[in-house]
């Protein structure tokens, strides 16, 4: 009894807690959604755009559905975990069972075809600087995305000030934008080849990789947690009825 009583708790703690993360992942994945400023929008300006690439702007959706999933697996795990049902705690079990190997599937895949990957982005570099040439400063809403993304992520262009030069925004003003030159105003041509600043591309990677530990560290902690509360429900749903 007393171990069917741990046992219940630990379910509930690995539950509530895989129940917590589809909640946050969720509201992520709603806010990524209806944010059309965020950097993901940029991608469904870009003409022919890599298709692997394009699909990040949907990556709200994927982040929605995930959030979803996680809350319901918390839901069943500790509704079973309490009630004592076996068909909730073997549905649990399956769920998370078919994630793990998803989430290893998904892992191989990103190790196998990061070759294509990095092609892929080669050839957004070529797509990326062409949409900036064409629709900065004459397409309002490319032009605030961008903007945007400039700001948030204190960058120049894809690559740097140069993407800019012929775009509609460039030959009106005979200016470049201001993060361009570090707020630094007007940011004209010799200002904007003084200051250097990085491209949103570089940009982009650096903050991937000064946040590589935490995002393993989250992915081992989540893949532990899953593998933990699958052994925990298999044995839960073992004792009853014993």
């Amino acid at each position: 009894m007393c171990c069917s009583g741990f046992l219940k708790i630990m379910m509930f703690i690995f539950n509530g807690a895989l129940f917590l993360a589809g909640a946050a992942i969720l509201g992520v994945g709603i806010w990524a959604t209806v944010d059309s400023s965020s950097m993901l929008g940029v991608l469904s300006h870009i003409d022919n755009a890599p298709p692997e690439l394009a699909q990040l702007a949907n990556v709200g959706y994927l982040l929605i559905a995930v959030g979803a999933i996680l809350a319901i697996m918390g839901f069943l795990g500790c509704c079973g975990a309490i009630t004592e049902n076996k068909c909730m705690l073997l549905t649990f079990f399956i769920i998370v069972l078919l994630i793990f190997i998803a989430e290893v599937a998904g892992a191989i895949v990103v190790l196998v075809f990061k070759p294509l990957a990095e092609e892929a982005l080669s050839g957004l570099n070529k797509n990326f600087v062409e949409a900036i040439k064409k629709e900065y400063g004459e397409n309002n809403d490319f032009t605030s995305v961008l903007n945007n993304t400039m700001i948030q992520l204190d960058c120049c262009g894809y690559n740097n000030y140069t993407d800019f030069e012929g775009s509609p925004f460039q030959t009106s003003f005979n200016l470049f934008p201001e993060t361009c030159c570090d707020e630094i105003t007007p940011c004209n041509l010799k200002e904007a080849e003084k200051q250097k600043v990085r491209g949103c591309f570089n940009a982009l990677v650096k903050l991937i990789e000064d946040n590589a530990v935490l995002l393993g560290g989250v992915a081992l902690g989540i893949a532990a947690l899953e593998i933990a509360a699958m052994v925990v429900s298999m044995v839960l749903y073992n004792s009853i009825g014993k």
